[in-house]
């Protein structure tokens, strides 16, 4: 009995510690398309809000989500050559007095909130069209006109996330381990090898985490 007991206690215990799995989006769309223009990256994603996330959010809590990609040249002789970099923090809040959402995007990647500048600013009547705003990119530029030779393999990938840091303090306590505030997804793909009329775009590959 005594066995059994302390057999329930340590996986109890072992439950606690354990981090807490994220919550993937589902993906919607995940295409790249390659031109002499660089490379645009356009991803949709199913987005929802948990009750305690949109609770946090009816109370004037801010959101801060981070889009992130990157496009390397794989060398086995040496490490990646990175051929292109891009982040931008789109930040949610509702606004008690009109009774909208506001979604605000920055390209700055300032260390934390207050510093963040925004370039784009949008209204919304609902939740759900926020989400569908933040969790949406359409043509974005992740690599340079001019940085992508023509013929030669590269690898890219684009992470969405719940910025937990960018949070007020208060809430920034315990949220490791409770999995509706874990939100994040990431993909994989190879580009192009040529541009425009020569070469299909990429689809992103199951590459999650």
């Amino acid at each position: 009995m005594w066995t059994c007991l302390l057999a329930g206690v340590l996986l109890w215990c072992l439950m606690l510690a354990a981090p807490a799995m994220a919550r993937e989006p589902e993906v919607l769309q995940s295409t790249v398309q390659r031109s002499a223009d660089g490379a645009k990256l356009s991803v949709r994603l199913a987005l929802e809000a948990s009750p305690p996330v949109e609770d946090a959010l009816l109370k004037g809590v801010p959101l801060y989500f981070v889009w992130q990609a990157d496009v390397v040249r794989e060398r086995w002789y040496w490490t990646d050559k990175r051929m292109g970099s891009a982040s931008r923090t789109v930040r949610l809040a509702y606004q008690p007095l009109t009774r909208r959402w506001r979604v605000s995007v920055s390209t700055d990647g300032a260390p934390n909130a207050a510093g963040l500048q925004y370039a784009l600013h949008q209204n919304f009547d609902d939740l759900d069209e926020a989400l569908a705003s933040v969790s949406r990119v359409a043509g974005w530029t992740i690599v340079e006109p001019g940085r992508l030779e023509e013929g030669v393999d590269y690898r890219a990938q684009w992470r969405f996330r719940l910025d937990l840091s960018l949070l007020p303090r208060p809430f920034q306590i315990g949220m490791a381990n409770q999995p509706e505030w874990l939100i994040e997804v990431q993909r994989s793909f190879d580009l192009p090898t040529r541009n425009d009329g020569e070469g299909a775009p990429a689809t992103a590959t199951g590459d999650t985490r």
